[in-house]
């Protein structure tokens, strides 16, 4: 028997190799896309995207551009979809041939949600104009907020929901819109936000038992919830309708400058025989913003 002093430097001499084997695999999987588009931009041409993802990207973390030029750098990478658009761009997608994957609008913020029935007037007039403007423009989805809590239990507040989606969704189902309420982190970004966590938002969905009412699961916002993120994914992929990345910490780029390793979260979403969109939503930190989404494109393009 070795001597327990040798014994231990021999553990952390295991473990600290196996880490480093970890952490490079997860590297060269990511510098295998990185040296993919490097040779094919000094061959000028173009990566083709695989059609495994179907690949959007938030408007908002590019607002400095002009959605004209966002359209036209959608274009350029190779898909073709834009998240969180409202009616009054949807000709400036039209006019380039971009799909307008996650519409908005209809929302009064992110605070003031359907969990509150203060709010459910408002609420309701706009999502009515909406969802018909949304199914006149060719789209099918639509999104919305729970607000905050404010004080309120989780019991008070789906049965709030309930109440009023209820009165719009009979109308979503006619139009072929689906609705889609985002889970939000409360811990860093949406303080008291009330869908924070996958429970009470699956237990929403169950409530409402409409196929035009789903969860848009931000990956980003689960992670500093949750964690566990691919399990969550595929034991619950049926009451998930679309997703949003981002990088785990600070919501920038989502290579290797972050915790998540966005390859295997694709597979997973993929062997869930989900074909909507995965939208980028990270926030560049990085001079050349298109370049980083592009990168993020291809990352996630598995």
């Amino acid at each position: 028997m070795s001597k327990p002093s040798s014994r231990r430097t021999a553990i952390k001499n295991i473990v600290a190799g196996t880490a480093a084997i970890g952490a490079a695999g997860m590297l060269s999987s990511l510098e295998a896309s990185a040296g993919k588009l490097e040779k094919s931009k000094k061959n000028n041409n173009k990566v083709k995207l695989k059609g495994t993802i179907n690949h959007s990207v938030c408007r908002w973390c590019y607002s400095d551009i002009s959605l004209d030029d966002l359209c036209i750098a959608v274009k350029n990478i190779g898909f073709g979809a834009i998240d969180l658009v409202g009616p009054k761009d949807f000709p400036v997608l039209q006019k380039h041939g971009i799909y307008s994957s996650m519409c908005n609008g209809a929302e009064l913020g992110l605070t003031k949600g359907w969990n509150h029935t203060e709010y459910h007037p408002a609420l309701i007039k706009n999502y009515t104009e909406h969802i018909d403007l949304v199914a006149k423009g060719g789209y099918k989805n639509l999104i919305c907020f729970s607000g905050n809590r404010e004080g309120m239990d989780d019991e008070t507040g789906l049965k709030n929901c309930v109440t009023g989606l209820k009165q719009i969704i009979g109308q979503a189902e006619k139009q072929g819109v689906i609705i889609h309420m985002e889970l939000l982190n409360s811990k860093i970004n949406h303080k008291d936000q009330m869908c924070d966590n996958t429970k009470w938002g699956i237990e929403l969905v169950k409530r409402m038992g409409s196929e035009n009412f789903k969860l848009l699961y931000d990956i980003y916002h689960m992670q500093i919830d949750e964690g566990d993120v691919i399990r969550t994914i595929t034991d619950n992929h049926q009451y998930f309708g679309h997703y949003h990345t981002g990088g785990v910490p600070g919501r920038n780029e989502i290579d290797e400058t972050q915790e998540l390793f966005y390859p295997a979260i694709m597979r997973g979403i993929a062997a869930t025989g989900y074909k909507g969109y995965v939208a980028q939503e990270f926030i560049p930190s990085r001079p050349d913003k298109l370049k980083s989404l592009e990168q993020g494109v291809h990352i996630c393009d598995i």
